[in-house]
């Protein structure tokens, strides 16, 4: 089946899902085109399968190349310790999983697998290269083009909310959330790529090391009674090209970061990835 197809078939069978941005009123229907709301606001599949939500135009940060390099050092396993653990945490059969800032896709490609495909999931970005790249690989999931601040999602539509390394909107994640959920929100330790880190930044410098205090802290006032897990392993890199790991990430955009030589980068045999999961039970 070509990818236009496939995503016509999905919204058929997942119609409950998705509600007009514009409007707020759920889609009544999934024709040949795409979606239409009862005040016949209509959103088309383009030829990859995919549904532009946005009122208007975005240009993000990361370009093509950036998503490309983190597309195969993820696909080579970067992320799979924490998708293990998220895997192993959902608590739902037959789950609804909302993939929020999913970029280029694999990562809501690979949790599905660990699932067993048991589950179902719609990954969203305000990014259109990140969608593009996640719809041309060989998935069971719907990606489209979405504003975190306005989700073209239903009330209580969704299992699972699944937040890697994304902004948060915990208005809309509780708007969609269904009751007796969860919400799985994954940040990046001080530890995190710390090698690349000192490579990119001198001793002391601010850049060097980052502080999730913030940000976890945030979670924890919306959810007092979330839980906290530690997530740290070793990433074996001599199978994936160096150069991907620095394009893959903006550490390097940073102010005062040095260039960075590829005898340096090939210098490096393993990377840190290391990260705190909240999660909150609804």
């Amino acid at each position: 089946m070509k990818k236009i197809e496939i995503a016509r078939q999905f919204l058929t069978d997942h119609l409950d899902l998705f509600r007009c941005p514009v409007c707020e009123q759920p889609f009544i229907t999934a024709d040949e085109q795409g979606l239409v709301c009862p005040n016949r606001h209509q959103f088309d599949l383009n030829k990859k399968g995919t549904l532009y939500f946005l009122a208007k135009k975005f240009s993000g940060e990361y370009d093509g190349e950036m998503l490309a390099a983190r597309q195969r050092i993820i696909q080579a396993g970067l992320f799979d310790g924490i998708l293990a653990k998220a895997a192993e945490t959902i608590n739902i059969p037959n789950a609804a999983i909302l993939d929020v800032g999913c970029g280029e896709g694999t990562p809501l490609n690979k949790l599905l697998q660990l699932r067993g495909n048991q589950d179902y999931g719609v990954g969203f970005d305000i990014s259109k290269p990140g969608i593009n790249l996640a719809n041309n690989q060989v998935t069971p999931s719907f990606f489209c083009v979405a504003d975190l601040a306005r989700l073209p999602f239903n009330d209580h539509s969704m299992d699972v909310i699944f937040d890697l390394f994304s902004p948060s909107a915990y208005g809309e994640f509780n708007r969609v959330v269904k009751p007796g959920g969860q919400l799985i929100k994954i940040i990046p330790n001080s530890d995190y790529l710390m090698e690349l880190r000192h490579l990119l930044y001198p001793e002391g410098s601010k850049n060097q090391a980052y502080s999730n205090k913030e940000v976890v802290d945030l979670f924890v006032k919306h959810y007092p009674n979330s839980i906290q897990q530690q997530i740290t392993y070793q990433f074996d890199l001599s199978q994936v090209n160096n150069q991907d790991l620095l394009i893959m990430t903006p550490l390097h955009w940073g102010q005062g970061s040095q260039p960075v030589t590829t005898e340096q980068l090939n210098s490096m045999s393993q990377i840190t990835v290391s990260v705190t999961m909240l999660v909150q039970q609804f």
